[in-house]
């Protein structure tokens, strides 16, 4: 199981790079179109969270390091950073049945990666957020 891993800067000018590097891992793997598009959404999210939160305070942004890798029928995608300490599977769904301004500002993009994903899951280990995303490909 080999996994491939790229370091980018945790800057959202970044996005469309990092799509494209996890999109050519998925179409090399004969991923479907469909697959492809939620994991795009997928971490399109999660990258901009690491980009909008994780460092916010420094005067440079950190990095974020994006692994893939594939596991039989399943692709992993990991974001690694360095940044504040942050689970995003540990806060609360939204009331998605709520209306706009009953279910206030913040955690339907996260919930959509639940939803969207095989299975999600996140750890803290040596001052570094790993967050990874399984989706089954075939």
């Amino acid at each position: 199981m080999e996994t491939i891993s790229r370091t980018f800067t945790a800057n959202i000018d970044n996005l469309h790079e990092v799509l494209g590097f996890v999109e050519e891992q998925l179409e090399m793997h004969e991923a479907s179109m469909k697959v492809i598009t939620v994991m795009n959404i997928s971490l399109e999210e999660m990258y901009a969270n690491v980009c909008m939160y994780a460092y916010e305070g420094k005067e440079e942004p950190g990095e974020c390091i994006i692994n893939v890798w594939f596991n039989g029928d399943d692709a992993n995608v990991q974001l690694v950073d360095s940044g504040i300490p942050f689970d995003p599977l540990a806060k609360d769904d939204p009331d998605i049945h709520a209306s706009a301004e009953e279910r206030g500002i913040g955690g339907l993009g996260i919930y959509m990666v639940k939803e969207y994903m095989d299975d999600c899951t996140y750890e803290r280990v040596n001052d570094q957020n790993i967050f990874t995303m399984r989706k089954r490909i075939k």
